[in-house]
């Protein structure tokens, strides 16, 4: 049997490191949604929520703890001890909140009753911002892409995709047409995960069905794929959509169906479109005064005509063959990257 007031005294105990907990999780967020996303409105909405917390934290709760005392102050785990990307960042601070305001709202129902209520609202407000949160991320690691990897059937698929992630890799596309769908359907689950694993957007070709089975943050569509808006609807609002483009009339429909971003090419032929002629560059540089969507140049480029696509205008560029076929995809990857970013110094 609890005595009554050790069991008041724990409870005001939780609701103190929890309030904190929540607060400092909360102001993590915030400085991202400021200075890494630059979106007022989410930081505002963080801000506000930890206002709102301050509030709840009274000079009771506060005289409550008892630091030295606090057998949990020497646990650990080894996750929390690194992290290696902002969504590592993001992930984890989002769940401390989630976390701290469950606590929050179930005992602070002990504590008072309105209090289990206000954090059980305030919980679903964190649920709306993580998906914001995640939304924004997306998007600004897709504008900050210069450098997509849509892959071709191999052998070495797996350690291809690892290596040119190794090399700064963010952004990498699953291209197979043929393969059975069970074989498609792993390949892409452990693609996902690299990816996941350095912090790099990873789209689907064609399938908005395998895109949505393996977590996919996008789908890349075709002229003949489903239009972007169905695509859309079975996406959802957070998904990033692609959509391939060839000549200013597919560019303009495709920005007006509601394209993320567009496909401008073949700039060169290639095998990997077979009889699909060469858009060349004067459909890039129509891209460059009238895409108001990020777009990257594609088809038969590499290391060797590289700098003639960026001089151009291009500033994203797709490869396939040039990392795919590559004898060290990491080395590539990193020599196709300081060349954009040489350009555009």
């Amino acid at each position: 049997m609890i005595e009554p007031d050790k069991g008041q005294f724990a409870i005001e105990r939780i609701l103190d490191a929890n309030l904190d907990r929540a607060r400092e999780g909360l102001r993590v967020i915030e400085e991202w949604c400021r200075f890494g996303l630059n979106n007022s409105q989410m930081t505002e909405q963080c801000k506000q929520m930890r206002q709102e917390i301050a509030t709840w934290h009274s000079l009771e709760l506060r005289l409550a703890r008892d630091t030295q005392e606090d057998v949990g102050t020497e646990l650990s785990h080894p996750q929390e001890e690194t992290r290696s990307s902002i969504t590592q960042v993001l992930q984890a601070n989002i769940c401390r909140i989630q976390e701290a305001l469950r606590v929050l709202e179930e005992y602070g129902k002990l504590y008072k009753p309105e209090m289990g209520e206000a954090f059980k609202q305030m919980r679903y407000r964190v649920y709306i911002l993580e998906s914001n949160l995640l939304v924004n991320r997306r998007y600004q690691k897709l504008q900050d892409a210069k450098l997509y990897l849509v892959t071709s059937p191999c052998e070495q698929l797996f350690s291809v995709v690892e290596a040119a992630l190794k090399g700064g890799l963010t952004l990498v596309q699953y291209r197979d047409k043929n393969t059975d769908d069970s074989i498609r359907l792993a390949n892409a689950q452990k693609l996902r995960q690299l990816c996941r694993d350095r912090d790099a957007l990873f789209i689907i070709n064609d399938r908005v069905d395998i895109a949505v089975a393996v977590d996919a943050d996008g789908v890349h569509l075709g002229q003949q794929d489903l239009p972007v808006d169905i695509a859309r609807q079975i996406l959802g609002p957070g998904r990033i959509i692609g959509k391939s483009t060839t000549n200013p009339q597919e560019m303009e429909s495709a920005i007006a169906q509601g394209a993320d971003y567009i496909g401008v090419g073949p700039v060169y032929e290639t095998p990997t479109k077979p009889g699909k002629a060469a858009a060349g560059f004067e459909y890039i540089r129509h891209a460059v005064q009238h895409s108001s969507v990020p777009w990257f140049a594609i088809g038969g480029i590499d290391r060797s005509n590289i700098s003639e696509v960026l001089t151009a205008g291009a500033e994203r560029v797709a490869v396939v063959r040039a990392i795919v076929q590559a004898e060290n995809p990491t080395l590539v990857t990193q020599e196709l990257l300081s060349v954009i970013q040489n350009v555009f110094q």
